[in-house]
């Protein structure tokens, strides 16, 4: 069961890649992203798109372990 759910997460991940790359083809004009009174630089849309996909997969990895680390801890107690 194990070996299913990794293949399905890496079909996930992959068709996301795919789609990402498809769009970033399509759409090559540049984007500045504004948010309060900051400004970021002027980039292609594909790359954005790009960068916000791998921080939010970076952080859907990471703050499951930090969350289980505080429920193992507390266990202890």
């Amino acid at each position: 069961m194990k070996a299913f759910a990794g293949l399905f997460n890496s079909l996930i991940v992959g068709s996301w890649i795919f789609a990402i790359a498809i769009f970033s083809i399509q759409n090559i004009q540049n984007v500045s992203v504004k948010f309060l009174m900051f400004e970021s630089i002027t980039i292609p849309v594909g790359i954005l798109l790009a960068l916000c996909s791998a921080i939010g997969m970076i952080l859907g990895w990471l703050l499951p372990l930090l969350f289980a680390r505080k429920k193992a801890s507390s266990r202890n107690y």
